[in-house]
């Protein structure tokens, strides 16, 4: 292998410039974004890998892309990979990027090696698998990058679907809308948490009326968030108890003797409030 992956990087160097051209060409024409500033990019990443590639092929006489030698070349994919994911290519746009490159190199090949067939066979086969693997590690680096991007965006998305709010002085409140799962309830009990310490509330009303359904997981989830803010030093109301909720607690026998709990959040806002030392009075007109 020694030889014909040695010959494949003196082809590659010897003919870079004309390579790239013709890769650049190809590229675009699959990718069909005509855009100067995605040119420009396209144009240092192709160059960067296929001067990378034969020089690696050169130097180190292997094609095993797992070894030291190809840790350049891997990491530059694995950059290309995760900087596609952010701007939206596919991951068949991506792959492509590699894949795009065979056709060129398969002709040179034919140019250099016309007289001697069985060389330019076995030269061929050994290209194919060369980039299918350098392929196939882009596709695996694009789909790690990808689902990074996606687990970071639930991780906001569940931060922007649990708001605690300041109502009144020592008084906060947390809606909460949608399914309580366990790692919901950890981004709840630390928003509201840190919320406590930052102001310094003594009162938290935890509103579950856009929560569909309560099952004893999401009781017990409850139950812990109103836990850890009394050791806070501050006392939950669970305001948002509907009769269908109300009935399924009851029947699930869930203790929750020791929280005060109320249909709605306006009624929660007044005990809080009375609890808090203020009072609402009303102006005549």
């Amino acid at each position: 292998m020694r030889n014909e992956t040695s010959r494949l990087g003196d082809i590659i160097i010897e003919h870079q410039e004309k390579l790239l051209e013709g890769w650049l060409a190809s590229l675009i024409s699959r990718i069909g974004r005509r855009d100067a500033h995605a040119e420009t990019e396209l144009r240092q990443q192709a160059s960067r890998f296929l001067s990378l590639v034969g020089t690696t092929l050169r130097n180190a006489g292997s094609a095993d892309i797992d070894s030291s030698a190809w840790q350049e070349a891997r990491q530059l994919l694995g950059d290309i990979s995760a900087n596609r994911v952010r701007q939206g290519y596919s991951s068949i746009e991506t792959a492509n990027f590699v894949f795009s490159l065979k056709e060129p190199l398969t002709s040179y090949l034919q140019t250099e090696m016309s007289g001697d067939p069985a060389t330019l066979v076995t030269e061929i086969m050994a290209t194919n698998s060369l980039f299918d693997k350098l392929g196939l590690f882009t596709v695996e680096s694009y789909q790690k990058s990808r689902e990074q991007v996606i687990m970071r965006q639930q991780q906001e998305l569940l931060e922007l679907s649990t708001p605690v709010v300041q109502l009144w002085k020592d008084v906060l409140a947390l809606p909460l809308i949608g399914t309580l799962d366990s790692a919901r309830t950890q981004v709840v009990m630390e928003s509201l948490l840190q919320k406590i310490v930052d102001t310094g509330a003594s009162i938290a009303i935890i509103d579950i009326t856009g929560v569909p359904t309560v099952d004893t997981l999401v009781a017990q989830h409850l139950l812990k968030t109103v836990a850890a803010a009394r050791l806070m030093g501050a006392d939950c109301i669970i305001s948002g108890i509907r009769p269908q909720i109300a009935q399924t607690i009851v029947h699930l026998g869930v203790n929750l003797e020791d929280v005060i709990t109320k249909a709605t959040l306006a009624d929660a806002f007044l005990v809080a409030l009375q609890r808090a030392g203020s009072v609402i009075v009303q102006k005549d007109r």
